[in-house]
């Protein structure tokens, strides 16, 4: 979709996001979109964009570490992006492990209490 131009009820429809989700991310400046008159088009710059920001908050970033990586491109360009990328999944994967690990954890607990329940009847 080099030349795609979406409308904002498009954007909303084809990332399945609510309107005013779509208003923040502009109002954050995480997208920008093309402005003729009150009418917004999404560039397939900002297609591009959104798709990170949903990836970004799939993994569990925040969206101001998402904006901050975004803005590293613009600023430092694609090598010092995906520095900032590597960074960011290091510090995550560790998170993510950490809450992974304390699930296990409740999971087997819960069991366990309920196992001990039905034995106590």
């Amino acid at each position: 979709m080099p030349n795609a131009r979406l409308t904002f009820k498009e954007m909303c429809s084809q990332f399945d996001v609510t309107p005013r989700t779509l208003r923040y991310y502009e109002y954050i400046e995480l997208l920008s979109p093309e402005k003729e008159g009150r009418t917004r088009f999404y560039t397939s710059r900002e297609l591009a964009r959104m798709k990170l920001i949903l990836r970004g908050r799939k993994y569990g970033f925040s969206l101001e570490e998402i904006r901050q990586w975004l803005l590293i491109y613009n600023e430092e360009g694609t090598a010092a992006q995906s520095d900032a990328f590597v960074a960011l999944a290091d510090r995550q994967l560790t998170e993510l492990q950490r809450q992974h690990s304390e699930i296990e954890t409740a999971i087997s607990e819960l069991g366990q209490l309920r196992q001990d329940m039905i034995n106590k009847r």
